[in-house]
């Protein structure tokens, strides 16, 4: 299970910053996108880096990630999620995307999905803040290992079944199954959390 930190108080004003940076981008405020980007581009990066494994596209995709931030700033709700998720939701579909126009041919190493669940921008301060997050965490961890490698590459990396099947070498059959029972087994064990 992963460690709790305190939230400091430099932690919550960064976050606070973000926030109102991004909510001014909505207004179309140009000098708030640069904060965005000062405050987010090499986080946003590894994220793109890691799906997109070739640095240069990785750059080309953050530069898309940018453009998506600037028509869709609007659509950011606080209440839903905070900055740096909502920022790297972004980073992480349009990386995905770029993998899947590519038609690439080698698939992610199933185990890379436990680096992609860092989606905030001080992971240990979020998940003080987030019992709900910590107890997704300590259900994954309850999963046969398989199940959940399974089902981190399908919702971390964006893996479809076919590809999962061939990082992991076994039939697709096998592996929806572990998703679908995964999947089962976290419902019931948040539940019980509850």
């Amino acid at each position: 299970m992963p460690r709790e930190h305190p939230v400091t108080p430099a932690s919550e004003s960064r976050r606070a910053d973000l926030q109102a940076a991004l909510i001014r981008v909505a207004q179309q405020d140009r000098e708030a996108l640069r904060i965005v980007y000062a405050m987010t581009s090499a986080k946003l990066h590894g994220v793109c880096l890691r799906i997109c494994i070739d640095r240069g596209a990785a750059e080309d995709v953050l530069q898309n990630v940018y453009l998506k931030v600037w028509q869709r700033a609007g659509s950011f709700d606080p209440a839903k999620a905070s900055a740096i998720a909502w920022l790297c939701a972004i980073a992480r579909n349009a990386a995905i995307d770029w993998r899947r126009s590519q038609r690439y041919e080698d698939p992610l190493p199933v185990d890379l999905g436990e680096t992609l669940v860092d989606d905030t921008a001080d992971p240990s301060a979020d998940l003080a803040q987030s019992g709900e997050r910590a107890q997704i965490f300590a259900c994954l961890a309850e999963l046969e290992p398989a199940r959940a490698a399974a089902i981190r590459a399908g919702f971390y990396q964006g893996l479809t079944y076919p590809e999962i099947a061939e990082a992991m070498d076994k039939p697709v059959g096998t592996v929806k199954s572990w998703i679908r029972r995964g999947l089962m087994q976290l419902k019931e064990c948040l539940s019980r959390e509850r």
